[in-house]
């Protein structure tokens, strides 16, 4: 170890260790605001870096605009001096860690765009000093920390593993959990150096209850790969499950629950209208494409991602196909969507396959309306529509259809006044009445 290593490395582990370490988060989204919180109630100081003006604002007047996380946690932190928010990157000056978690989107082309990594580390690269711990935790190709971050970062006198530390740490959220949150959640970080993996770990130690070292920033980077495209190619097995169940007329809800008896090598997944969220539709095509590179196809994500994208267009054949038993033409019939956000009983739209739904409704002629406990107003995807009151909507329309199951929906109510539903979810799995259609 390197005398300049062992210096910065002693007085950054001095600094962690006794939480007087100025932290440092960019992107304060569903991942950066939550960590950026949990940081900032073990007692260090945490400043929020992002470009938004509003979610500066919203969070330095102590307003969280984050459904996971309380208003008046944030307000208190902001009072006590542990959180400060800021659109001005020449903050990172004054820290010792940063921690990115800004969005990595997909292409139409379905590449990685990495515009927000490297605009992002390109602010880090300005204002770096000897001692400073970087943490990438958007999600992203493996490769990307050591290939696209360390050479942004480093230079002759600031070297990476030496006066600058790097590591990956993937992001690990699922919004609405009222069980797992960023606090136990446990948190993978593999670093460029076995130094930095143990700062790195030394770091999140101080305010989260388990980390889980790894020996490289690549093997992290997987890790979250390897977990989204778990899911998602089951969730895609078990939606073409429900579309030949369809055609030979099975309950596949009824073969899940039997299967699911088995108390050893099954784990039950669900068909749905398709996947939605910032993670699952769109992780694992980072890998597919990184897999590419290295001339291997990735046919299960490929696959499976095709069935998955399928689905919404199945939604409209068994929408269609429903007001035709009821000979009603879908052009000129009002449907009403009930749940837009991509998963239950939380308000986050991206990705959402309601949106898409509603879009090949609206291209067949159908008048559309929605209703959605947490989703006051459509604004994404081309879609652009008020919510209505679900009560009169549903008594009113010519086909109701669950797309997203919100504890907070009356769906005994739901069956009582619909004329005609299409249940993409399961939600009414304890009514039965010819009215029902089932995915």
């Amino acid at each position: 170890m390197l005398v300049t290593e062992l210096k910065c490395s002693a007085a950054l582990e001095e600094k962690l260790a006794a939480r007087t370490a100025k932290a440092g988060i960019i992107g304060l989204g569903y991942v950066g605001l939550p960590l950026a919180v949990e940081f900032a109630r073990a007692g260090f100081t945490v400043t929020g870096i992002d470009v938004q003006e509003s979610k500066v604002a919203h969070l330095m007047a102590g307003d969280s605009y984050i459904q996971d996380v309380p208003s008046g946690q944030v307000r208190q932190l902001v009072e006590n001096g542990k959180l400060r928010a800021t659109t001005d990157f020449s903050a990172i000056a004054g820290l010792d860690t940063i921690n990115i978690c800004v969005p990595t989107p997909l292409r139409k082309t379905k590449d990685p765009d990495m515009s927000y990594i490297v605009s992002a580390c390109n602010e880090i690269a300005r204002y770096a000093h000897p001692g400073m711990l970087v943490i990438l935790e958007s999600t992203t190709y493996p490769g990307t920390t050591s290939e696209l971050l360390m050479p942004m970062l480093q230079r002759p006198d600031l070297r990476v593993g030496e006066e600058i530390f790097l590591c990956f740490s993937p992001e690990r959220v699922d919004p609405g959990n009222p069980k797992f949150q960023t606090v136990n959640i446990p948190k993978v970080v593999g670093g460029i150096t076995p130094e930095c993996t143990r700062l790195g770990a030394l770091f999140y130690k101080q305010a989260l209850e388990t980390v889980v070292p790894v020996s490289s920033t690549e093997v992290a980077e997987t890790v979250k790969l390897l977990e989204n495209t778990f899911r998602m190619i089951n969730i895609g097995l078990v939606n073409e499950m429900a579309l030949m169940c369809d055609r030979m007329g099975i309950n596949v809800w009824e073969v899940i629950d039997a299967a699911a008896t088995k108390p050893f090598g099954f784990m039950p997944f669900y068909p749905g209208p398709g996947l939605g969220g910032h993670c699952i539709p769109i992780d694992p095509f980072y890998l597919s494409w990184k897999t590419r590179q290295a001339g291997i196809e990735a046919r299960f994500i490929e696959l499976a991602g095709y069935i998955n994208g399928h689905m919404p267009h199945f939604v409209l054949d068994k929408i269609q196909g429903a007001l035709n038993e009821h000979t009603k033409p879908l052009k000129g019939s009002h449907v009403h969507i009930m749940g837009v956000a991509y998963k239950r009983d939380i308000d986050d739209v991206r990705e959402s396959p309601a949106l898409d739904i509603i879009l090949l409704l609206q291209k067949r002629g159908a008048r559309v309306t929605f209703s959605d406990p947490f989703v006051p107003a459509l604004r994404d995807h081309g879609v652009e529509m008020e919510a209505s009151d679900p009560a009169r909507a549903v008594s009113e329309a010519d086909c109701v259809v669950i797309v997203t199951d919100h504890a907070q929906f009356d769906y005994g109510s739901v069956v009582e006044s619909a004329r005609l539903i299409v249940d993409t979810r399961n939600a009414l799995k304890k009514y039965h009445s010819d009215k029902i259609v089932r995915l």
